[in-house]
Formats: structure tokens, C-alpha cells, sequence
């Protein structure tokens, strides 16, 4: 499965706006993969293979988006004495956030730290401290660098959460699976298309975007630009299947296959093309989990809406603790995601 190539993404630091450092990994990993390559003014890595059936000459495109940023900060302030403050790329939840290790990402280098919030430690702490949950702007990161920290780190630096990637065996532990599962399926679906010679009718498009965290921005721009037909957003989505949350609300399950969008706050999907990936999957005897998202958007959405609007459907791999540094995911959800997407690429 390739799993070290996931490990290698999800373990290189890029969040909104500074997704450089992955797009030069995932530059590496297509080269001989997709007839042309570029890179949009956001940042976005447009990737096209042509369609490759006889009289394709005039084929439609078909795109499949997957975006390269992870949730993190940016840089806001950095004290006399060394402590760095921050402004959030992304959503967080302020209760993971204590006690983390970080990372600096500065032009000087990258800078390890701890991230805690303002106040006092426990030990002296009142109990209604202790109850009270502190907002995003509370937290500052100590590098140990004092007040050299100045020297190195700038206003504009980034700052994402340092946790390494964890094989379980059956299941991923990682900080950014949230999207660097999409940006491996975008690979591996294409790899085993080369791999295995299949011809298929459509002009293919895989977009690597930019800035999904923070509105689905590259999204917008790039599927502007390309004009899809269909397209296809590749994502992660809750799996709650945790003690104390009811079934009702476990979205999907860790292991029973994976995930087609219904709803979600920015997108309903296509129902003719859920309905056609539901099809592909019966036949392939891949299992599949239908899914509405109270909350939350993704790059689909921002196609289905370009120009004169596309056909449009979601596939996600459910994942517990999303948005945390311990993302969880199911290795046979992973799988099935890809062909999927494989098997739709093709049909």
C-alpha cells in the first residue's frame, strides 16, 4: 500500500498558504505519472493526464481535488523574552492543545517547542482555572530560545503541530492525515492507471490544492481555471465511533468501508453519481458508508459551483480525532477509497 509515501506526507510540515514543502514531495512522486504539471498562483499543483481511449480527441475532463494544506498557525508575535504567539490556519480545539509539542517553520530553520496556554500550571492553580478552556489566542510556544528566539523566528513564520506517524498494524495514527490521505489516494489511484495500462475515456485532472482549511480557496481558483465536467473531492470525514457519542451521531465506523457524501455544509453531492460509485462498489465488492456532515466543507463544493457548475461527488476515509495530532484511520478504508476512486477514473 505504500505506506511510506503516507507517512512522508503526513510528517512534512505545510499548512495554508505554505504548502510548498509538500508540493515539492508530491512534484517528486508524479514526475513520470501525468502528461503535464504546473503550479497555479496559489499554489496548487495541477496535474493532467489525457484521456488515453480511441477517439478521445474531444474527451471532457474529469477532476479529483485533495488538498495539501494541515490546520496550524502562523507567527503573530514574538516577545522580548522569547515567547512566541500565534494566529491559527485552520480550526482547532483548544483542549488538544496543551502540552504539544511543535514545530517553528522559519527561513532559518525549523525550531522545536512546547505550546501551552497563559496562566498557572496545576499545581497552583484555582480550581475554577482549572475548569475554564482557553481560547486559541491564549496559547504561546516556548522554543528554549529566550530572547534569541527573535533572531530566528519572524511575524509570518508558521507553526504546525510535531507528532510522527504511527503504524497500528491495521490502523494510521498521525497528525495531518487530514489531507495527506486524500493527496496519497490522487497518487496511488493514478500509479496503479499507469501501472496496469487501463485505458480510460476521460481527460484526467488531479489537483493538488491549496488552502482548503481556511475556506476551500485553492479549490475555487483552480477548478475555475480547468472547467471540469465531473469532479470528484477526496477527503477525510468524522468517524466517531467512540465511547460516549451516540450511534446516530458516529457519521462513519473505522473499518466498514469508505465514506459517501450526501451533505455537508458546502455540498450535495450529485445524486446520479453517488449513485454510480455506490454501483462500482457492489461490483468490486468494496464496502461503502453513506454519510451526511452537519458541519465542515470540502474541495467538491468548490467545484460543483465553477463557471457553469459540474457534476460532483465526495469520497472520504473516515477518520476519529480529526483535527487533533492523533488522526486515526483504518487501513482496508484507505484501500477502498482508492480503488474506488480508480475504479470511477476508468469506468
Amino acid at each position: 500500500m505504500n505506506i511510506d509515501l503516507l507517512k512522508r506526507l503526513c510528517e512534512t510540515p505545510a499548512v495554508s498558504g505554505r504548502e510548498s514543502r509538500v508540493r515539492d514531495l508530491i512534484l517528486g512522486e508524479v514526475d513520470d505519472l501525468f502528461d503535464d504539471v504546473e503550479v497555479d498562483p496559489l499554489g496548487s499543483l495541477i496535474c493532467w493526464r489525457r484521456a488515453t481511449r480511441d477517439g478521445a480527441s474531444d474527451a471532457r475532463t474529469v477532476m479529483v481535488l485533495c488538498h495539501m494544506d494541515e490546520i496550524g498557525f502562523y507567527v503573530s508575535h514574538v516577545s522580548d523574552d522569547g515567547f512566541v504567539h500565534v494566529d491559527p490556519a485552520g480550526i482547532f480545539d483548544p483542549r488538544h492543545l496543551f502540552g504539544r509539542r511543535v514545530l517553528v517553520c522559519a527561513q532559518a530553520g525549523d525550531f522545536p517547542g512546547a505550546m501551552n496556554a497563559k496562566g498557572r500550571p496545576i499545581h497552583i492553580a484555582s480550581r475554577k482555572e482549572l475548569q475554564k478552556v482557553p481560547k486559541i489566542t491564549d496559547f504561546v510556544v516556548d522554543t528554549g530560545l529566550g530572547a534569541r528566539a527573535k533572531e530566528f523566528i519572524k511575524i509570518g513564520d508558521y507553526v504546525v503541530v510535531d507528532e510522527r506517524f504511527v503504524d497500528l498494524g491495521d490502523r494510521i495514527m498521525s497528525k495531518a492525515l487530514d489531507n495527506r490521505v486524500a493527496c496519497w489516494i490522487g497518487i496511488e489511484a493514478i500509479r496503479k492507471i499507469v501501472a496496469d495500462q487501463t485505458k480510460h475515456a476521460y481527460n484526467i485532472c488531479v489537483a493538488f490544492t491549496a488552502q482548503e482549511e481556511v475556506g476551500l480557496r485553492g479549490a475555487a481558483a483552480t477548478a475555475f481555471r480547468v472547467a471540469p465536467d465531473v469532479a470528484i473531492g477526496i477527503d477525510v470525514t468524522l468517524a466517531c465511533d467512540t465511547p460516549g457519542i451516540p450511534d446516530e451521531e458516529s457519521i462513519l465506523k473505522l473499518g466498514d468501508g469508505f465514506g459517501l457524501l450526501l451533505k455537508d455544509d458546502t455540498f450535495i453531492p450529485d445524486v446520479g453519481l453517488v449513485e454510480q460509485v455506490e454501483g462500482l462498489a457492489r461490483e468490486l465488492g468494496l464496502k461503502c458508508q453513506r454519510h451526511v456532515l452537519r458541519r465542515g466543507g470540502q474541495d467538491g463544493a468548490a467545484a460543483q459551483q465553477a463557471r457553469g457548475g459540474a457534476k460532483a461527488v465526495g469520497i472520504m476515509v473516515g477518520t476519529r480525532y480529526i483535527h487533533t495530532a492523533t488522526e486515526m484511520i483504518d487501513k482496508d478504508d484507505l484501500a477502498g477509497a482508492r480503488d474506488i476512486v480508480t475504479a470511477f477514473l476508468t469506468s
